[in-house]
């Protein structure tokens, strides 16, 4: 693959965040540095770097793709309310073997999303 200065500054982007960004708050992070930077290059670096496993896509029913540089194991909670993606440091073998106990399947690959409210939108909803 060739170097591409763009993908360098989308990566570096996606890896100082901690907030899971969808492409459209990468882009727009990005135009102050890049003001050219088109929001196509960003979805297709973006799927370059998932493919080649440089970071996670973060996929939540309903909303736009979010991504995570943190590689580790982890999981994500999505909040109803203000709807920020959270990771959740879930016990890996915890999760396995729960994903394990399921009957007359093959699991392949699994990815927990819990849904809910963040601790902010819990404690003003209280």
């Amino acid at each position: 693959m060739r170097y591409s200065h763009q993908r360098e500054l989308i990566l570096k982007e996606v890896l100082s965040r901690s907030d899971h960004p969808t492409a459209e708050q990468i882009c727009t992070s990005l135009r102050a540095v890049c003001p050219r930077l088109s929001l196509g290059t960003v979805y297709r670096d973006l799927n370059t770097l998932v493919e080649i496993g440089k970071i996670r896509r973060v996929s939540i029913p309903g909303e736009a793709d979010r991504f995570d540089g943190e590689l580790g194991s982890h999981q994500h909670m999505f909040c109803r309310k203000c709807r920020s993606v959270i990771s959740l440091p879930i016990p890996a073998d915890q999760l396995e073997r729960l994903v394990m106990a399921c009957p007359d399947v093959k699991i392949e690959k699994y990815a927990l999303t819990v849904f809910g409210l963040c601790a902010d939108c819990a404690k003003s909803e209280a």
